[in-house]
């Protein structure tokens, strides 16, 4: 196996309209993510991934741009990014952009070309459609932010496809010149001296020339056959390498819904010339009886089968990214642990370590860090994301299930939940901003902030720290092969890792509940390198608390 730089960092993603506030007008910033830099180098991380931050109209908090070689006007200016990038790497932290090339804004340049006529030069930068008539679209696809994923263009009564939103078409990657006005762009910024790409659902970007209706779920039909994985999309990222990243140390990471282990070979095999990992998303994706929109928790049998598959069949061929949470999802603590007052500090930190102990590059999502919390959402009107919007209007409103049901659904998986403000500390509106935030401050930052928990030496975040400066002496933590133990347990989350000859165990209590253990004969006498509580790991016969988690070696 390879040994690079990127496998052995932690990231940091950044959202940055919800991390700090440096003008008071109650939206994140450049300039605030400058003045917490030392904050994350004191943290231990090595990269900062920042969400989108170029020229957008926000349709989808700046996943539709508009100008990508610009910033956002909410987020400061290219000089702004320019010192932002310079005092990041004075401090050793390295900053990955998100690349978002699935598709641009409706208000991109490209687009408003595309759209004036058949034969304008930038018509076929997108992907146009006839209807079946005309008051149909050309096929049953639903976008994934509800509703039909055409959009009908009166100037030239035609349809364009959207994934997304309706602000969001999506650019045709089989056009040469759409591929290469992309790879310039991206050389732009890595000659700006970025240190590399997330890049958002590039497993969508390739689509089948035919497009038939898709089999039926919830309300329409599903692309996913004829979008994910299409036909060329491993042809255009090994030319994407090829002509872009091959030419620069950088990190990039693949977001790709759909993926398998098979399939992640070829996007981020060690010698596959495409990127350098993906993320997966099987253990985020547990639907239920209204599709994401789901309250129940995962069966730990279930999660931890997900885990070991990735583990086991990736190893030695391509790279893991770990996560529990992100800008998409809800708060690790409230979906994963457990939020309530008495085990929220323990159930992060348990969680924290059964993810850093796997093999991969840890991904730590604002705020996790502190074992924030999902948000106490009372009504709908308190939602600014687009897909928590449009999904109340379409399972609500439309009267196909009751609020009352509904409910408590929506709340527990709104991405919204990750979007509140960072809390910073104990003052107004969490320290994030002087002025009104975009979006409410959850209410207990009070109890729950960065000031108290860097005072704290039994913090989370100090936690986080200890762990994080744990994998820079451990290569086991990095490198170490992965072995799943009590695989039966409903309870207990248990692995090994091994390198060379060195072992390691990994224990964590996924429960409210004491569990009595047994500690295998190899790893009885041997030091622990981690607690989130204390115990007296050298016995054979332990009980563990709720949430307890340690590991020997």
């Amino acid at each position: 196996m390879n040994k690079t730089w990127w496998k052995e960092a932690v990231i940091y993603q950044i959202y940055p309209r919800s991390f700090m506030d440096s003008n008071g007008d109650g939206i994140g910033d450049i300039k605030g993510i400058t003045s917490r830099l030392d904050y994350l180098k004191y943290l231990g991380v090595d990269v900062l991934w920042l969400s989108p931050i170029y020229q957008s109209p926000n349709d989808d908090n700046g996943y539709d741009i508009s100008d990508y070689q610009a910033i956002m006007d909410e987020f400061g200016t290219m000089e702004d990014f320019d010192e932002m990038l310079l005092e990041a790497h004075k401090r050793g932290l390295r900053v990955v952009m998100d690349l978002v090339v699935n598709h641009t804004s409706d208000e991109h340049k490209w687009f408003m070309e595309s759209r004036k006529s058949k034969d304008n030069e930038y018509r076929d930068y997108y992907i146009w459609r006839e209807g079946k008539d005309a008051q149909t679209p050309p096929n049953n696809w639903g976008s994934c932010f509800s509703g039909s994923a055409w959009q009908y263009d009166e100037q030239t009564a035609m349809y364009y496809l959207h994934l997304f939103s309706k602000k969001q078409p999506d650019l045709n990657w089989d056009n040469e010149t759409v591929r290469k006005e992309v790879f310039d762009m991206m050389t732009w910024w890595c000659d700006k001296g970025i240190d590399g790409f997330r890049m958002d659902v590039i497993s969508m970007i390739s689509k089948t020339k035919e497009m038939p209706d898709g089999p039926v779920t919830e309300f329409y039909g599903d692309y996913s056959p004829y979008c994910i994985h299409g036909p060329n999309v491993h042809r255009y990222l090994k030319e994407m390498n090829e002509k872009v990243l091959s030419k620069y140390d950088i990190m990039t990471v693949g977001e790709t819904p759909g993926v398998t282990t098979e399939e992640a070979k070829k996007y981020a095999g060690e010698d596959s010339n495409e990127l350098n990992m993906v993320f997966q998303f099987e253990h985020v994706d547990n639907h239920g009886k209204y599709g994401k929109w789901d309250d129940k928790k995962w069966q730990l049998t279930k999660l931890k089968n997900i885990f070991t598959r990735w583990q086991t069949e990736l190893y030695g061929q391509a790279w893991n990214s770990l996560f529990w949470d992100n800008h998409d999802q809800p708060r690790a603590v409230s979906r994963f642990g457990d939020d309530r007052p008495e085990f929220r500090e323990v159930s992060a930190k348990m969680l924290a370590t059964c993810l850093h102990m796997m093999q991969g590059s840890p991904y730590i999502y604002q705020g996790e860090e502190l074992g924030m919390t999902n948000y106490p959402f009372q009504k709908p009107e308190e939602f600014r994301d687009i897909e928590s919007v449009n999904a109340y209007q379409e399972w609500c409103l439309s009267g196909e299930v009751s609020h009352e049901e509904f409910w408590p659904c929506i709340i527990a998986r709104s991405r919204d939940n990750a979007r509140t403000p960072v809390q910073w500390d104990a003052s107004d509106q969490a320290g994030f901003t002087t002025g009104t935030p975009w979006i409410a401050v959850n209410p207990n930052y009070t109890e729950i902030n960065a000031k108290a928990e860097t005072a704290d030496p039994n913090s989370v975040f100090h936690y986080y720290k200890k762990l994080i400066a744990l994998r820079k002496e451990n290569p086991i933590m990095v490198y170490g092969k992965y072995e799943p133990l009590m695989e039966d347990s409903e309870e207990l989350f248990v692995y090994t890792r091994t390198l060379d000859d060195q072992k390691l165990l990994t224990v964590c209590n996924f429960t409210d509940q004491e569990i009595a253990f047994t500690i295998p004969e190899e790893f009885v006498g041997k030091s622990c390198l981690i607690a989130n509580m204390e115990n007296d790991y050298g016995k054979k016969e332990i009980t563990l608390r709720p949430y307890e988690a340690f590991v020997l070696i």
